[in-house]
């Protein structure tokens, strides 16, 4: 197990461009404050050398040099603010260009804004564009490092292993466009019909107190999908967390809708049996439009999660994926955690993601390898199992990363419910083989 976890905003963007901004005006204000120190320092100078004697009892000297090097400080504040800024507009320029180019084509209005606001960047400072291309350019060579190497069946395919095939995987997910769940997706078709049925209903004390914690709440029962907690609030609201479990059967059509039919059906933006199955349980639970509703998905339920959190009557303002083949499109006050490993086969269908942050400013996306180097745990896929993604989970939640407060403020928000319940849920697609 790898302990290096690389937390990043998402894409080529490594923190939002509006928090380096915060940063940089915080280190403006330090920049004042070692401006007025040497104010200070100078006029006690001053004051010591002026007075006949004083000057014998302090070494004035050392005092001058502290002056010399507090106006050094300010320097290297001012210049790290400077160049804090600088990304700060990289950053957004790169958000930018990835937002217009997955902006719907009706929507002119907004693609002129977008475009008018490059424009203004992009003439605020003519290395800009350079570093903005530079960047993008470093992730894309970059998003796919080390897949081949770890992701080889034990090498029990010979010199190449999967490569191939997983290099296919990760295309169809760039060039394909399906990796990206853009701005105006909506799933098209039908749904195959669906049954959902309770199995075990509780009351648990407190919400997750973690990452690792909220994926250790899947579903226990024998045959269950799915859980929903539905959490009272003292103002009589309810609010929701939704717990899905990734891909069930490996069969195409089958009684168990967490199958690679809906895998199929999902990946190619079309209504799937899996999706209908969690929009009914969350029904079941006493969901209504409007009601929040936070998602913890792994593997095919990070496609459910992304849909529901884009197109679904419900508010989702916080989704936690791991192992996602796909990168939803998010708005800036709804919070994406992303978990994914650079040896998952599954995950790197999602193509790298977009260059461009998506969500809030406290997203995150954090990658490892799961499975490191050449091992027969490569044949069971066990960079894409859950267990791994928990322990994964786990380095995340001791990172000290602060953008951690925001899912962390959200549990201390649910932790005031004057009750929970907690109900686990068997989901089947009617009129097939129970397989």
């Amino acid at each position: 197990m790898s302990d290096d976890v690389n937390i990043t905003h998402g894409g080529a963007i490594s923190v939002d461009p509006d928090a380096l901004r915060a940063v940089a005006n915080g280190m403006n204000l330090v920049a004042v404050k070692f401006t007025d120190a040497v104010s200070a320092i100078g006029n006690a100078y001053r004051i010591i050398v002026d007075e006949p004697g004083f000057s014998d009892r302090i070494d004035t000297v050392a005092l001058w040099a502290s002056s010399q090097r507090t106006g050094q400080l300010h320097d290297e504040c001012q210049l790290a603010a400077e160049n804090t800024l600088l990304m700060a507009d990289v950053f957004e320029l790169v958000e930018l260009k990835a937002q217009l180019a997955a902006l719907a084509v009706q929507d002119a209005a907004g693609a002129d804004a977008l475009t008018a606001r490059i424009a203004e960047l992009e003439a605020s400072d003519e290395r800009l564009s350079i570093m903005a291309d530079y960047l993008v350019g470093g992730w894309e060579q970059g998003r796919f490092k080390g897949l081949d190497e770890q992701f080889d069946l034990a090498g029990v395919l010979g010199p190449w292993g999967l490569a191939p095939i997983i290099a296919a995987a990760a295309t169809l997910g760039v060039v394909g466009g399906l990796g990206v769940v853009r701005q105006g997706t909506k799933l098209g078709g039908t749904a195959d019909p669906v049954a959902v049925t309770p199995l075990k209903t509780s009351n648990p004390i407190t919400p997750p107190a973690s990452l690792a914690d909220a994926f250790r709440r899947f579903p226990s029962s024998d045959g269950a999908q799915l859980k929903v907690e539905r959490y009272t609030m003292a103002d009589g609201t309810n609010r929701f967390a939704l717990y899905m479990k990734g891909t069930q059967s490996g069969y195409y059509g089958s009684g168990n809708p967490l199958d690679m039919k809906s895998n199929l059906e999902l990946y190619t933006n079309q209504q799937s049996a899996s999706y209908q199955a969690t929009i009914e349980a969350l029904e079941a639970a006493g969901a209504q439009p409007g009601d929040q509703v936070d998602v913890y998905a792994h593997s095919q339920s990070g496609m459910i999660a992304a849909h529901l959190s884009m197109e679904s009557e419900f508010d989702v303002k916080v989704q936690v994926t791991a192992g996602s083949p796909v990168t939803p499109t998010l708005d800036g006050d709804q919070l994406l955690i992303q978990l994914g490993h650079t040896d998952d086969a599954v995950r790197s269908l999602a193509g790298g993601g977009s260059p461009g942050g998506t969500g809030s400013p406290d997203s995150f996306v954090a990658t490892r390898e799961g499975s490191p180097g050449k091992q027969l745990e490569d044949v069971t896929l066990d960079a894409h199992m859950l267990d791994t993604y928990i322990e994964t989970a786990e380095m995340v939640d001791a990172s000290g990363d602060v953008r951690l407060h925001a899912i962390e403020e959200n549990w201390r928000e649910l932790a005031d419910a004057v009750e929970i319940e907690s109900t686990e849920y068997r989901v089947d697609r009617t009129g097939w083989s129970t397989e």
